[in-house]
């Protein structure tokens, strides 16, 4: 009888066929083609979407010199301590003093004022001795202060916002102090995901032995949610080829993106990636990560397809280091910078040589106010409440063959990612 060898399998430290993370995330952004549909929207309607063209500033702002404090204008020239100059007029914010002023005369002027054409400075309120007309200025003062210069925030011309960019509320505020009411933006793009598995139940149903309730469908929309795109839940497929061929020639027809839970292991009901050879084409299946190491991924007729792993864990895990940034990607968004940072890790991290790993972590301060690190505990790819817990990934190299207690490790936070 011939030796028994062992197939290549999801507990081996590293397999030779295996893409590394980034070589997977190189592959990704060579596939996806950013949609190019577009509409109008009105300003107000237009908070998370994607600027589909440059926001060019047609004015000055703010369009005319005006003062930054309550106080009086003054010509520079009068400026000394204890010189008393006559008020003779008052400017207010959408109400310009439209007189003359000469030398040793002011004007009481409000904030956001026109200044007059004869006065550059402003001396605050606080500063300054009132006696009827007669206001006598204290202290020191340097010409020109406390005065918002025309153009100073943006000068016609003067792109505002590039295409590609997120609009945040700060930038609504930002538009509409040019007088734009409406922008380009991109469409939504369209993702549609659905689990599968003989053994998944739907909430309300009641579980037979050997079942459990399907949860990953609840972490995906949750996390498309926040991402703020189209979403189409298909429900659970279960383990059949013709149920699961019907299911995903639907999804490709109707979104941009098909997102599967389950199926892209090796086992004997394991048939996404058979089918994805099938009706499209696959890039690559095999990742040297944990978890997450069965990630399908390529194209159903013009749609990207990832087939997720079934562990609740990996589905999270490669959600947020795949698919979210392939989102991004595709929807016109400008690449968006990676946030990780260096901090030292208290917990001792168990860990094989040979594949990138991302284990869970909770960052928090210390009493003497550092900033530390530790694992929530178990890290199995089906303990679901380690996500729940955690705050951060502790980001391990392929290299990296185990941690020390108080070793300084890389952290990427949720708050970058969730």
């Amino acid at each position: 009888m011939a030796d028994f060898i062992p197939q290549a399998s999801c507990a081996d430290a590293h397999e030779a066929q295996s893409l590394s993370v980034q070589q997977a995330k190189q592959r990704i952004s060579k596939l996806v083609t950013p949609i190019n549909s577009w509409r109008k929207q009105a300003l107000r309607e237009a908070l998370g979407l994607i600027l589909d063209q440059e926001i060019i500033s047609p004015i000055d702002v703010p369009p005319h010199n005006n003062s930054a404090m309550d106080g009086y204008a003054v010509h520079g020239d009068d400026l000394s301590d204890g010189i008393t100059v006559k008020q003779v007029g008052v400017a207010f914010a959408g109400q310009p003093f439209n007189g003359s002023i000469r030398r040793g005369e002011c004007i009481r002027i409000m904030t956001g004022a026109m200044m007059p054409v004869d006065c550059n400075t402003v001396v605050m309120q606080e500063h300054v001795e009132v006696n009827g007309e007669q206001i006598t200025l204290h202290g020191k003062h340097t010409a020109k202060q406390n005065v918002r210069y025309r153009g100073e925030d943006l000068k016609i011309g003067e792109i505002v916002l590039e295409k590609g960019h997120q609009i945040m509320p700060a930038d609504l505020g930002l538009i509409a102090s040019l007088g734009i009411a409406e922008v380009k933006v991109k469409r939504k793009i369209r993702v549609a995901f659905f689990s599968t598995g003989d053994e998944l139940r739907s909430l309300g149903e009641s579980l037979e032995q050997g079942q459990i309730y399907d949860s990953n469908r609840y972490t995906l929309y949750g996390m498309l949610k926040r991402l703020d795109v189209d979403i189409i839940d298909m429900g659970v497929i279960a383990d059949n080829k013709d149920d699961l061929r019907q299911a995903l020639l639907l999804a490709s027809e109707q979104a941009d993106v098909v997102l599967t839970s389950g199926g892209v292991s090796v086992g004997d009901a394991d048939y996404v990636k058979e089918m994805l050879a099938e009706l499209g084409q696959v890039d690559f299946w095999k990742l040297a990560m944990k978890p997450g190491r069965p990630l399908a991924f390529g194209k159903i007729n013009n749609a990207l397809f990832f087939g997720l792993p079934g562990n609740p864990v990996s589905v999270m895990v490669t959600f947020y280091q795949f698919v979210t940034e392939a989102l991004q990607q595709l929807s016109g968004l400008a690449k968006q910078p990676q946030h990780h940072l260096q901090v030292n890790c208290v917990s001792p991290i168990r860990k094989r040589a040979g594949r990138f790993e991302f284990q869970r972590g909770i960052l928090f301060t210390d009493e003497q106010g550092q900033a530390q690190v530790k694992i929530t505990g178990e890290q199995g790819s089906g303990i679901l409440r380690s996500m729940s817990i955690a705050n951060c990934f502790i980001l391990l190299e392929e290299a990296c063959d185990g941690v020390e207690p108080n070793t300084i490790v890389t952290v990427q936070p949720f708050s970058g990612l969730i």
